[in-house]
């Protein structure tokens, strides 16, 4: 509702009703979207491949098949339970501005001004310490075999 009052208050009353609706949805479907994010960017870090772009966000790349049932059958997921065990266990061993910078960005959703704010260092950085983040799991996570 703050969203409707903050945007469209000049608008007729008549059309604030389907406003409101649109608004509702696309906070929703937002929302459902962060959360498989969250829940899949632990999982499918061999299918990051560097980019030429430096803006390019690594977590646009993930696909997950439709119609893929894998996550849902018990051997799916203790196979799951395993690769997010080794992928905790690698960021841990991360260098601590790598680690930060990758936490921020990635786990936490902010976007590179905001994490370079909260590290007190440059944009450049961010990316920087981001990049080099990505590529040391991922390499990590292909030489203990880890193929998704």
């Amino acid at each position: 509702m703050i969203k409707l009052a903050d945007k469209y208050s000049d608008k007729p009353l008549g059309e604030l009703p389907m406003l409101f609706q649109r608004i509702l949805q696309n906070t929703i479907r937002d929302f459902y979207r962060r959360a498989k994010v969250r829940s899949t960017w632990t999982t499918l870090f061999s299918s990051l491949t560097p980019a030429d772009d430096e803006d390019a966000d690594p977590l646009e790349t993930l696909q997950q098949e439709e119609g893929s049932k894998t996550k849902e059958t018990p051997h799916g997921l203790f196979e799951q339970s395993q690769v997010l065990g080794l992928i905790e266990k690698e960021v841990e061993k991360l260098p601590p501005r790598q680690r930060e910078a990758f936490l921020l960005r990635y786990w936490e959703e902010l976007d590179i001004a905001e994490t370079a704010a909260a590290m007190g260092c440059s944009e450049g950085s961010v990316k920087t310490h981001c990049s080099r983040a990505v590529h040391t799991l991922a390499a990590a996570l292909r030489t203990k075999g880890v193929t998704l």
